[in-house]
């Protein structure tokens, strides 16, 4: 049995845990992946496809397509990820500014692209993996990967990598090839260090109440 003092510490236990996953991530994503122009997979991939090919602004395309995946995720994970997902969202926003105001730590890897890469999957990778061991999630891509996790065969690695695959492969259409190759060792690294943080059988972090844990979800 869960005593109410020992919830609390499991629930500062999580989002401590989550914060950490998107102070890793937007860190990563400001130092490695804008200053090296690494381009990306997921929603945001997609947004940038959308304003290409259709002139759709990405900021009207995000919303919308983050929208109908958290909706998604609310209706089929539950409200408690809707609630994590929101804090995600926040903190990543609130990090994010951070860097901005402090300004690049690490070197522009942007000559050396297939090194930035490799570093800018291992910063995605554990921050996200973070954040969704958590119970959270950074952006609509994640609970997209997170529904596919749980309605089809797919592990959470393998969805990640799906949804990721098919956006550069329809960036390709606009974006040279060498930068499509960099970005999908990024998203190869990230997909696979994402089901390795979360896997089930490793410590788990409560999701919604005390008493039941993210491997019973």
């Amino acid at each position: 049995m869960v005593t109410p003092n020992k919830g609390r510490i499991l629930v500062c236990k999580r989002y401590a845990v989550l914060l950490t996953g998107v102070m890793i991530l937007s860190f990563g994503l400001f130092n490695i992946h804008s200053q090296s122009k690494i381009t990306e997979g997921g929603i945001l991939g997609l947004t940038l496809f959308l304003k290409h090919w259709f002139h759709i602004s990405p900021g009207i395309s995000e919303f919308v397509l983050d929208l109908l995946c958290y909706l998604a995720g609310l209706r089929i994970l539950g409200k408690s990820f809707l609630k994590n997902a929101l804090i995600s969202s926040a903190g990543y926003a609130l990090f994010y500014s951070l860097w901005e105001f402090t300004g690049p730590f690490l070197p522009n890897l942007g000559h050396r692209p297939l090194f930035a890469a490799v570093v800018g999957g291992l910063f995605v990778g554990v921050g996200v993996g973070l954040v969704v061991r958590a119970g959270g999630a950074t952006g609509g891509d994640d609970a997209l990967a997170l529904i596919l996790s749980r309605k089809t065969p797919l592990t959470l690695s393998k969805a990640y990598l799906f949804t990721d695959v098919v956006v550069l492969l329809l960036s390709a259409t606009y974006i040279p090839l060498v930068k499509i190759g960099c970005s999908l060792v990024t998203v190869t690294i990230s997909s696979i260090l994402i089901g390795k943080i979360q896997a089930p059988g490793k410590f788990r972090l409560t999701c919604s109440t005390p008493s039941r844990s993210m491997n019973n979800r």
